[in-house]
């Protein structure tokens, strides 16, 4: 990660540098001609994003300074993370953008890149356009929009109803949801224009809620931070499950007919060990986060499943489903990656999966991922204000020496830096019996003590 890029690429308040006019338009251009460079031709760029009032001013001006540089955008409008990801690889484009800040509140805005081949930005692209932005001077913050578009948009719809027709017609080819009645919320963000015209044409009944954007409610009290709103609407509609997604709908959570949350690292479980029945998990092995419960990973090696971890973020799980050809990976947050359908996790996609296997198997999704016994896991935030290696911390390591001693191979500590946030984030699981919740506050007291900026959250 740079001074900019974090893990899942440029994040902030827009209208703060750099999510300001002058900064857009500087990584439009250096991103068009980066692309330019390398091809030799005139790249050709496909943006879009999620429904935050700040997305179009946003999108205009990183249009406005790849066309300054020689480049062509063509605009989908609003649509999920993974539809760029799509459009950029199936339509020919040089690279995608995404104007988003996944789960964040309105306020927050971002952006991101896809390549030709779907996957996202390179360390190269990055430095680029890291060196260009270091070279600028901040703006003042803008408290609101500009008064005009620093650029004008074209939206041209066929590009959503490409990405439809992919999730419909081939993802969801032969899925039969006639009989089954499920609860969507959309998170007032980018999944409200599909999800339910997606169910709906596989037959499904749905109850939608989430799907009023207004630019400033995006995940307000619902989405995936809010499962608990989808699971309530679920028990209400007595509905066979509900799914959630996130504000860019590149990933998603689900709950059962009971309102119970089903999380990434339970959807995994049950499509790797259904993939591994009918001889399709090949290799054997399933690639996850640092962040999964350890019941995971041993409910996948009674099975003869490998778990291979990697650092937090879909680009992490990527390269190592890359290098050791895996099929199959994701996040505990929800975000999935099925390498034979995208390179991009895909809220929209993983849902049609986990639908198509339950309609296969005649089973509730209660059923399927019935055999994953967690571990009791507990995640404890620190503000910081720095971010120092935790080994060289002498209180910290110090505790950890301690804590890991108590656990006695009975569970395991992470400690890690968040990627967009001043916070370190101390995570603790163990088998029952152990006080996780004790050793964890112990071991965010210490980071305290050396890098405090507030209290524990």
């Amino acid at each position: 990660m740079g001074r900019f890029f974090g893990t899942d690429g440029i994040r902030g308040r827009a209208g703060e540098f750099p999510l300001q006019p002058e900064a857009l338009t500087v990584i439009g251009a250096t991103l068009s001609q980066v692309l330019a460079a390398r091809t030799g031709q005139t790249p050709r760029l496909v943006i879009g994003g999620d429904t935050r009032e700040s997305s179009p001013w946003i999108a205009a001006a990183v249009a406005q300074g790849i066309a300054q540089a020689g480049g062509t955008v063509s605009c989908a409008g609003i649509i999920p993370t993974p539809g760029i990801a799509y459009l950029t690889r199936a339509e020919g484009f040089d690279a995608g953008i995404v104007i988003s800040a996944s789960h964040n509140p309105f306020h927050d805005n971002g952006i991101k890149f896809f390549l030709a081949s779907g996957e996202k930005t390179d360390d190269a692209l990055e430095t680029a356009i890291e060196a260009a932005l270091e070279n600028l001077s901040p703006a003042p913050a803008q408290t609101e929009a500009p008064g005009s578009a620093p650029a004008s948009l074209w939206e041209d719809p066929t590009h959503a109803l490409s990405y439809l027709e992919f999730l419909t017609q081939h993802i969801g080819a032969d899925l039969d949801l006639s009989g089954w009645s499920i609860a969507v919320d959309c998170a007032n963000g980018a999944a409200a224009p599909y999800a339910n015209i997606m169910l709906q044409a596989l037959g499904a009944k749905t109850f939608v809620t989430g799907a009023a954007a207004n630019g400033r409610n995006i995940n307000d009290g619902c989405g995936t931070i809010h499962i608990q709103h989808v699971a309530e609407v679920t028990r209400a509609a007595g509905a066979q499950l509900g799914i959630a997604f996130d504000g860019d709908a590149d990933r998603c959570l689900f709950v059962d007919e009971q309102g119970e949350v089903v999380d990434g690292d339970a959807i995994l479980y049950a499509m790797a060990t259904d993939a591994d029945a009918r001889g399709e998990l090949t290799p054997r092995c399933v690639v996850a986060t640092v962040m999964s419960n350890l019941g995971l990973e041993l409910a996948l090696r009674e099975r003869g499943i490998d778990l291979i971890r990697t650092p937090v973020g879909d680009r992490a799980v990527l390269a190592a489903m890359l290098e050791h050809g895996a099929l199959l990976g994701g996040e505990q947050s929800g975000h999935i990656i099925f390498a034979r359908q995208s390179l991009a996790g895909d809220g929209l996609l993983t849902a049609l999966n986990v639908l198509r296997l339950l309609v296969e198997r005649q089973c509730s999704l209660r059923e399927a991922v019935r055999g994953l016994t967690r571990f009791p896991q507990t995640l404890v935030n620190v503000p910081v204000r720095e971010k120092r290696p935790f080994e060289t911390l002498p209180r910290v390591a110090a505790t950890v020496r301690e804590v890991e001693a108590q656990l006695a191979g009975r569970g395991r500590l992470l400690l890690r830096y968040s990627g967009t946030e001043n916070l370190a984030r101390v995570m603790l699981e163990a088998a029952n019996g152990i006080d996780i919740g004790t050793l964890a506050a112990q071991v965010a007291a210490a980071i305290e003590r050396d890098l405090g900026n507030g209290h524990p959250g």
